[in-house]
């Protein structure tokens, strides 16, 4: 049994992202939920709470199965690019810098061991 959770329009970058998802991918939900929670990452927030969304779905997807959170592990993890708001910056001499910035799109699936 499997379960997904998605957050979309983050606002931070999707390479920052993905430097916390790598994290966790593989990993059992209860270890991945202590390293997302101790992680002085800013995008370890998301991630976690897009985490804790995924367990919840799971156990209110099947409400008679009783799953222990420890049999848990974390299927797949991806984060995909989002839009990307595009601002401009005045600069020296009449120009105009451009400043891009992204958002992206993250998805967690959690399954059972079994």
């Amino acid at each position: 049994m499997e379960a997904k959770a998605t957050h979309k329009y983050i606002g931070t970058s999707p390479r920052k992202m993905r430097l916390v998802i790598d994290l966790i991918r593989g990993e059992s939900v209860d270890k991945a939920i202590e390293i997302l929670h101790f992680s002085p990452k800013h995008a370890a927030r998301d991630a976690e709470k897009v985490l804790r969304s995924a367990v919840a779905n799971l156990f209110n997807k099947d409400e008679e199965a009783h799953y222990d959170p420890s049999d848990l592990y974390v299927k797949e993890a991806y984060v995909n690019q989002g839009p990307m708001l595009k601002r401009i910056l005045p600069a020296p001499m009449g120009r105009a810098y451009r400043i891009r910035k992204r958002s992206n799109h993250l998805t967690i699936v959690v399954a059972t061991k079994s």
